[in-house]
């Protein structure tokens, strides 16, 4: 299933590094030497030459530009001392009366350069619930539930340090591409006698879940919002998944589109349309189960007559998902109510994000479906110039490229501008999520300095090494304290089993497939 000239480079980082001992399958980040020097045993002819001298990207709207003087600090590192869970928002009142704005309606015409308020406080909030993905995610091998949510949902935000973020979980979203018949962790999961050699799945994984505002939060930004977070890559199926670069017509891949010139990324698109019946968790497709859950949601608020939006997001593969994701939910109508005719606003804020599909893609997804999507991304960072024509692009006019490029709006954000960052030729810093939230918080607009509102800059360090030395916050801090591990009375130290089973889907999952005209019973 590999492609035989792949669009991404085989060395690329993973997106969010955890310790070796952690993720026993994981390389460490290459260096720009070792990275270039795997690129040339890669890369054909002159295609080399036009990576090392690639510009900046074309057509984006706004920019944190890297002078030759330095930029002015405003605040020092001590001011960064607000949680994440109550960085993200904005207690102004302005979002109720201008969700639709800040959602997309007007493009955000007028609001990146400099960078609304309001509209910072979205694109941090919602990136926490993607980064939320990863702070959650199950790595240890030596777990029966590796691969899953160390978390249940009834208290995963808070779980996760966002327990004012206003939002439930109302469902997990499981996915596998078991067709490529290959392990999904380089190493096998652990067994052990003590759990009777079973584990919770071989093949499937927690990548992302779908959550809904409170009744209280539903109040402060002025609708019920469906939010859908995707995980970016972590297991050997997700790189394989990544590096697969042939296009697929859309409607080949079980997605309805009529029109037969829409194509996307193969990879991607397998991994959120694959299936295994024969595990509990992935009989459905990630696909399937975010449909699934979205119809109902929205069917159910607008039954209240409630005002209804749905925000899907995520970094990296996460981000490539939740553009097909987003795209899915308006070709099927997910977001509709025949009966009354409502129909809830898609909007996407995305980090970090490859491409995803062809020139018809964008052009249904934003013109033919309306769907809105605001890319948040680092001019250094090279994942965002992947798949596709990454390494075929010498022979694509420049216009070419830009269109390809020009899914969504763009909002990039230069690391070098940010005082608190140190140098490094570790590209895995450059595509880090928490980073680029670290540069939200601080962008004020093009050639006005660097200036922190609240957001601790340590978090940059949570699963990278890209703060300076003398902020004195060690590199990848984040893990379980022992790794997971607790002392018995006995005086033994173990893994201790898991507090809840996972939780299956929801029994209602068929009856709302099938209002979607989808026969998803395996």
């Amino acid at each position: 299933m590999m492609a035989a000239s792949v669009s991404s480079c085989p060395s690329l980082p993973i997106s969010h590094r955890r310790p070796a001992p952690i993720l026993p399958f994981q390389q460490q980040p290459p260096t720009r030497e070792r990275w270039l020097s795997n690129a040339k045993s890669t890369l054909h002819g002159g295609a080399l030459n036009t990576l090392q001298r690639r510009r900046r990207p074309r057509g984006v709207v706004a920019s944190v530009a890297t002078t030759d003087r330095p930029a002015p600090v405003i605040g020092d590192v001590n001011r960064g001392s607000q949680l994440a869970e109550t960085s993200g928002r904005s207690d102004d009142g302005q979002l109720a009366a201008r969700w639709r704005e800040i959602q997309g309606a007007s493009n955000w015409e007028g609001l990146l350069d400099p960078l609304d308020a309001a509209l910072r406080a979205e694109l941090i909030r919602y990136g926490e619930f993607a980064q939320a993905t990863y702070d959650s995610f199950d790595y240890d091998r030596f777990s029966p539930y590796s691969g899953s949510c160390r978390f249940p949902p009834r208290t995963f935000f808070r779980d996760v340090g966002l327990a004012g973020a206003g939002y439930e979980v109302s469902r997990y979203l499981y996915a596998t591409c078991n067709d490529l018949k290959l392990p999904n962790f380089a190493h096998r999961k652990h067994k052990s006698a003590a759990v009777e050699d079973k584990l919770w799945s071989e093949s499937g994984t927690f990548i992302g879940y779908v959550a809904v505002s409170t009744d209280e939060e539903t109040a402060r930004i002025g609708r019920r919002d469906i939010a859908v977070a995707w995980r970016g890559t972590i297991t050997r199926l997700e790189w394989v998944a990544d590096l697969t670069a042939s296009q697929r017509r859309l409607s080949d891949m079980g997605v309805p589109c009529p029109d037969p010139d829409v194509k996307v990324e193969l990879g991607f698109a397998e991994l959120y349309t694959g299936k295994d019946v024969e595990c509990r968790f992935c009989r459905y497709s990630a696909r399937e189960q975010a449909l699934a859950e979205v119809r109902k949601l929205v069917e159910l608020y607008h039954g209240r007559g409630e005002e209804v939006s749905v925000t899907v997001t995520g970094h990296s593969l996460g981000s490539a998902l939740a553009m097909l994701n987003a795209f899915d939910i308006a070709e099927t109508g997910a977001n509709a109510t025949p009966d009354d005719g409502r129909t809830a606003p898609v909007c996407v804020f995305s980090f970090a994000g490859p491409r995803v599909g062809n020139l018809r893609f964008r052009e249904r997804f934003e013109r033919e479906l309306g769907v809105r999507a605001l890319r948040v991304v680092n001019v250094h960072d090279s994942v965002p110039k992947v798949p596709g024509v990454f390494f075929n692009e010498a022979a694509f006019p420049e216009g070419v490229l830009r269109a390809v490029d020009g899914l969504g709006v763009a909002l990039a954000l230069d690391h070098e501008a940010s005082p608190f960052l140190k140098k490094t030729m570790d590209i895995s810093c450059y595509h880090n999520l928490e980073a680029h939230l670290h540069l939200l918080d601080g962008f004020r607009g093009t050639g006005e300095g660097f200036e922190l509102r609240g957001r601790d800059p340590a978090l940059v360090n949570k699963s990278a090494d890209f703060l300076r030395d003398d902020h004195m916050v060690p590199p990848v801090w984040y893990q379980a304290e022992n790794k997971g591990m607790v002392r018995t009375e006995d005086g033994r130290w173990v893994l201790p089993p898991r507090h809840r089973d996972i939780d299956g889907h929801p029994e209602d999952t068929d009856h709302h497939l099938q209002k979607l005209g989808l026969n998803a019973s395996p």
